[in-house]
């Protein structure tokens, strides 16, 4: 089964290709989405990444929380379902 990540803390320089580099070190990533404005197409400052298991997923979110990318430590945890 999937699991949905949300990686926050994003430089602007961060590009979704980037993101699913490095998450792809830890496991198989399903999708990746970097969220950016619909107006300037800059990065809003925060992704989701889904992995193809939760083990990849808990994985990710141990050894890459807090590792600095762009000069940013990044956040990772589990994203919160839609409402």
């Amino acid at each position: 089964m999937s699991a949905k990540l949300f990686v926050g803390n994003l430089s602007p320089d961060t590009t979704g290709d980037e993101l699913r580099t490095l998450f792809a070190e830890v496991g198989e990533v399903d999708s990746c989405q970097l969220i950016t404005d619909r107006d300037s197409g800059r990065s809003k400052g925060f992704a989701f990444i889904e992995m193809n298991t939760t083990d990849n997923a808990n994985t990710a979110k141990e050894k890459l929380n807090g590792q600095d990318l762009h000069g940013k430590p990044l956040k990772v945890n589990d994203a919160k379902p839609r409402n």
